[in-house]
């Protein structure tokens, strides 16, 4: 890695901008997710902003956070997670966008994300030859990693939607179907099968879905094959959590990379 910042003098280099994997950083991750999949809506319906408004409003408040994000030099809580549930939302909104407002079916913006991510990590790792979370420490790697961040939102908007509506198999159902899938990851990482580069990746991907599945289910009406809770409880509840938990990281500083506590 030393070598390879030797060849590129002109890499301003960062502490790592990204936290310790731990259960709490997949808790924070999952509720997110769903709270960008219920905070859409609730924008958009009951705020009565529409698609294309609530679109605007949120990309200019995510380049405000993203903007902070990439001026810090280190990883901070309270600028961290803000820009990762900015980012599900505008995933979310961009996927609605397409599919709503343009007619472009699921089944193609599924396969146009999926083809998006991977290119971009085939870029990343041409350039970087890392893909890493550990080692998110110059402005190309952090920039390559919030693109990858969206085009996983963005994938699992479309993806988690073409299994419960356009497919039928209803919000639970697809959430239990992304969690298994999940737990198998866990286990194939735990025994060896894939490395924690892919493991770490793959989880990422599926955890959209399964909030934004999960979310639904919560909040769409019994008709439609949720609990009828809503979007403003819904999105109340997680954003309440996800602020608490995200006050805690930063009193505890636990989610700090072992090298980087000293």
């Amino acid at each position: 890695m030393s070598n390879m910042r030797a060849t590129r003098p002109f890499a301003r280099t960062l502490f790592n901008k990204v936290p310790e994997v731990t259960a709490i950083f997949w808790a924070i991750k999952i509720m997110a997710t769903t709270l960008g999949e219920t905070g859409a809506d609730y924008l958009i319906f009951k705020m009565k902003l529409g698609l294309p408004v609530t679109s605007a409003l949120m990309l200019g408040v995510l380049a405000l956070v993203l903007a902070l994000q990439f001026r810090t030099d280190r990883y901070r809580p309270w600028v961290y997670w803000p820009a990762v549930t900015m980012i599900s939302i505008v995933g979310t909104l961009i996927t609605d966008s397409l599919v709503d407002t343009y007619g472009v079916p699921l089944t193609v913006t599924t396969a146009a994300f999926a083809a998006a991510l991977i290119a971009t990590f085939a870029i990343w790792y041409l350039r970087e030859r890392t893909l890493s979370i550990h080692a998110i420490d110059t402005p190309a790697r952090e920039g390559f990693y919030w693109l990858a961040i969206l085009f996983t939102f963005a994938l699992g908007t479309a993806a988690g939607d073409l299994m419960a509506e356009r497919l039928g198999l209803g919000y639970l159902p697809s959430a239990r179907i992304f969690g298994a899938g999940i737990a198998a990851v866990f286990a194939a990482w735990r025994i060896g099968a894939i490395g924690p580069v892919l493991a770490f990746w793959i989880a990422y991907v599926l955890t959209r879905p399964l909030g934004a599945s999960f979310g639904d289910f919560l909040a769409q009406p019994v008709a439609n094959g949720g609990l009828g809770l809503g979007t403003v409880l819904t999105s109340e509840t997680f954003l309440v959590a996800i602020l608490g938990l995200v006050a805690y990281l930063a009193i505890s500083r636990i989610d700090l990379e072992q090298s980087r506590r000293a």
